[in-house]
């Protein structure tokens, strides 16, 4: 699928994406969805796939809200940069751990509906104008909202096709 360029475009792959992904969970077993992964990674099961994802949303809504009021939001997170992303990440694995996996896809759902509905709020010129917020850099608010909805959809889909390959392995 071609990276969205339009609200609608952003709209359709996010929720298209998400839908897929839902499904693709909806689809596993119940040893599936409670197994931990064969192989070596920093995620150990589907549960901490999700809960990835909503952190990573509830990080979004948090950058728009001090963004969108003035001020530069600490991203990715405070005392983070991009280039720390893999420390970053171990701490939401490690903040989530205590979450079951019914409790984490109500809390992806959710987040999921509240990044949308902030996507909805924007025009096509707001969202994919480079460098129209200053908070944003040298990108588009679009281009954020791409990396926290349907292109992290996408990540968690090929890791989870990975762990359903294993498991029929």
């Amino acid at each position: 699928m071609a990276r969205p360029t339009d609200k609608a475009s952003l709209l359709a792959q996010s929720s298209a994406n998400f839908e897929k992904l839902t499904a693709m969970v909806d689809g596993f077993t119940p040893q599936q969805l409670a197994g931990a992964f064969p192989f070596e990674d920093r995620d150990k099961n589907v549960r901490d796939v999700l809960v990835h994802l909503h952190e990573w949303h509830l990080m979004m809504q948090s950058w728009y809200a001090v963004g969108m009021s003035g001020q530069k939001p600490a991203m990715p997170g405070e005392g983070y940069t991009w280039l720390t992303l893999p420390a970053l990440n171990l701490e939401i694995w490690k903040k989530w751990q205590g979450t079951s996996l019914e409790e984490a896809r109500a809390l992806l759902a959710a987040s999921h509906g509240d990044v949308m509905a902030l996507i909805a709020g924007h025009s096509d010129e707001e969202l994919f104008t480079k460098k129209l917020y200053k908070w944003t850099g040298t990108t588009s608010l679009g281009a954020y909202f791409i990396s926290a909805t349907a292109s992290h959809y996408d990540w968690a889909m090929k890791k989870l096709k990975i762990y359903q390959k294993a498991m029929k392995g």
